[in-house]
């Protein structure tokens, strides 16, 4: 059974069919002050890996979730907006309308010894309680999928 439930605080319908487009028009579909109001508000436990990917990337890029909450935080203040697109958890799980951002900051690399700047693909919605921030995509550019 397809789950076409919608758990984001912006509604709308899922893509109707598979490989139908995910793409919202406009955007971004959160405005920055009520995500960073979020933020500050309940920091860490404002944030969740939504989607086992994320959490695997997370993982992945060595990333706790202190490190998401200032990757929103500087994709919502200074990060480039991607456009916003239905995301969905699992096959048939839940959707998410997600705004997704690209945001670059510096990074120490152990094993250069020395400090880069790295780029990072963010796409995240605000859940339906207003609450918490369902982050769906966070990854370095090669890692596109």
């Amino acid at each position: 059974m397809v789950n076409k439930a919608v758990v984001s605080e912006f509604v709308g319908d899922p893509p109707s069919q598979d490989g139908a487009s995910r793409k919202i028009e406009g955007g971004p579909l959160y405005a920055a002050e009520k995500v960073l109001a979020l933020l500050a508000g309940s920091g860490a436990q404002a944030v969740q890996a939504w989607t086992e990917k994320c959490a695997k990337d997370l993982q992945k890029w060595s990333l706790d979730t202190d490190d998401l909450c200032d990757l929103v935080a500087s994709a919502v203040r200074s990060g480039r907006f991607r456009g916003a697109e239905w995301c969905v958890q699992r096959p048939n799980g839940p959707w998410a309308a997600c705004d997704a951002y690209s945001v670059v900051r510096r990074e120490w690399i152990a094993q250069a010894r020395k400090e880069f700047y790295v780029e990072y693909y963010i796409k995240f919605a605000i859940a339906k309680t207003g609450q918490l921030l369902l982050v769906a995509s966070c990854h370095l550019p090669e890692d596109k999928r």
